[in-house]
């Protein structure tokens, strides 16, 4: 058996900080969310993603790949987003399985009062913290992984995994 690859001193450092940065960056982001806007992390996912597309329609089985998330999560989550005016379903005409999801008029006004907010927070804890040639370094390192995991279609949520 050949053997491990340790990290070195240095690589471990690295590595530590942005496993504790992965941890205490989300839940300090997720908590001003919710204080400023009353939205959960997931709902901001939803919201925002649903916003992406000109028509603000995604079809349940496509937004679910988007955000890594299992149809049934997703559509749990949905219905509680619905009961709040946030989101709509609508029948889907290439699969009768599913449907479509749509950004309500309250549901755009809530994101639209929640984004400046959040892009606040983003900036006092994230990017106001690093210079601008940290910040290309990181989204060019950022890239190249996001890229590598799509490419080998990793990039896919295992359910049993993430208990989703």
């Amino acid at each position: 058996m050949a053997q491990p690859n340790w990290l070195t001193e240095r690589e471990d450092r690295a590595w530590r900080a942005y496993r504790r940065m992965q941890t205490l960056l989300p839940a300090q982001l997720a908590r001003d969310l919710g204080r400023d806007s009353g939205l959960s992390d997931p709902d901001y996912d939803v919201l925002s993603t649903l916003s992406e597309r000109p028509d603000h329609r995604w079809q349940l089985r496509e937004l679910a790949a988007r955000i890594l998330w299992s149809r049934s999560r997703l559509s749990h989550h949905i219905a509680r987003m619905e009961q709040r005016g946030l989101v709509a379903r609508e029948d889907d005409p290439d699969d009768r399985r599913g449907c479509i999801l749509v950004l309500t008029p309250l549901g755009l006004k809530t994101l639209k009062q929640a984004a400046p907010l959040h892009v606040a927070s983003v900036r006092e804890h994230f990017l106001d913290l690093v210079t601008d040639t940290e910040l290309a370094t990181l989204t060019g390192i950022y890239e190249r992984v996001v890229e590598r995991l799509e490419s080998r279609g990793e990039a896919k949520v295992d359910h049993r995994k993430f208990g989703r």
